[in-house]
């Protein structure tokens, strides 16, 4: 061996095991967790929720940061960028990582290519809501009047493109209808403004919708999945009143920039995990809608593999609705 490769040699194996002493150590300082979405929306309070107790099992506080705007490419995209060193988090769903995919003719990231999974933790259905001034009271009369109205008639979403944006527009696809989209920055913005009767219908998160819904502060109109919701049981879904075809299931996962350690990686979903099995963890999460997904599907190798199929599946459904974001 050359002196030169022996030089090479030893500073990679000094590279390796630097890698592994800072893996080992981390973390040594809070992480940042960055929330695509404005403060309030249901990514929000799930987030937080698992913030605090990710936090207390690392041993190091985990800052939350919203970045709500673009659907949350902005935060994504910020997260994309950071450094690969475990302290930049991304909770990320499928509006961030899979609709934007197919969406803009410009992809603001690559969401294969720029982050490291850590792994898919929950999913949950949308859930139509409409203003208490609509002159409806469920799906059927809610199409019949859309079909009627659609020139005057607004629909909001926390963002072109967001998981709160594709489910209506392939609703209104369905419909044959083309009602106008209102974008907010944010889900929290956009069902404000449904709660104040300006904006006619949204197709927001389980967690947010149902619960203006029990108040009466909106009128919940139908479990947009192929089941009914334990936190809105009473709610039929889209089949159920005659509307099949627009289920629409979201799913939430934790990302690390691409290249990131893999004992980081590993040690943050060993954490996930420990907290995902405290049972006043999990009611909390089921209080809010969402359905916390089975071991197998929570894994990094899992989510890896997932996520590839599901911007084929769904860049498909996009390109064939016709819709897109310049």
């Amino acid at each position: 061996m050359t002196v030169m490769r022996m030089a090479l040699a030893a500073a990679a194996t000094i590279g390796a095991l630097t890698t592994t002493v800072s893996a080992q150590d981390w973390p040594t300082r809070p992480i940042t967790l960055i929330v695509p979405f404005a403060a309030g929306g249901g990514v929000d309070a799930s987030a937080r929720l698992q913030a605090l107790a990710i936090g207390e099992v690392l041993g190091q506080t985990i800052v939350i940061e919203n970045v709500g705007a673009a659907a949350g490419t902005i935060g994504s995209g910020r997260v994309a960028k950071a450094a690969p060193d475990g302290y930049t988090m991304l909770i990320g769903n499928s509006g961030t990582q899979v609709y934007s995919q197919g969406l803009y003719k410009k992809k603001p990231y690559d969401a294969v290519a720029d982050f490291e999974p850590v792994g898919m933790v929950t999913e949950s259905p949308r859930i139509l809501v409409a203003r208490n001034g609509l002159p409806v009271k469920n799906l059927q009369e809610l199409v019949a009047y859309t079909k009627a109205n659609q020139d005057k008639m607004q629909y909001s979403s926390a963002g072109v493109g967001s998981g709160t944006h594709l489910p209506c527009a392939l609703f209104n696809f369905a419909l044959g209808v083309n009602v106008t989209h209102v974008p907010y920055r944010g889900e929290g913005p956009a069902l404000q403004d449904v709660i104040a009767d300006r904006i006619d219908y949204m197709c927001t998160t389980i967690q947010s919708g149902a619960a203006q819904a029990r108040n009466g502060s909106v009128k919940g109109i139908a479990v947009m999945s192929p089941r009914r919701a334990a936190v809105s049981p009473d709610l039929a879904t889209t089949g159920e009143q005659g509307v099949p075809g627009v289920e629409a299931t979201v799913w939430n996962g934790f990302f690390f920039p691409k290249g990131t350690p893999k004992p980081i990686v590993d040690k943050m979903h060993k954490a996930i995990e420990t907290v995902i099995a405290k049972p006043d963890i999990r009611q909390k999460m089921e209080a809010l809608g969402l359905e916390i997904l089975p071991p197998e599907q929570r894994t990094p190798e899992y989510l890896a593999k997932f996520l590839k199929e599901d911007v084929e599946r769904w860049g498909k459904v996009i390109k064939d609705a016709g819709i897109s974001v310049e």
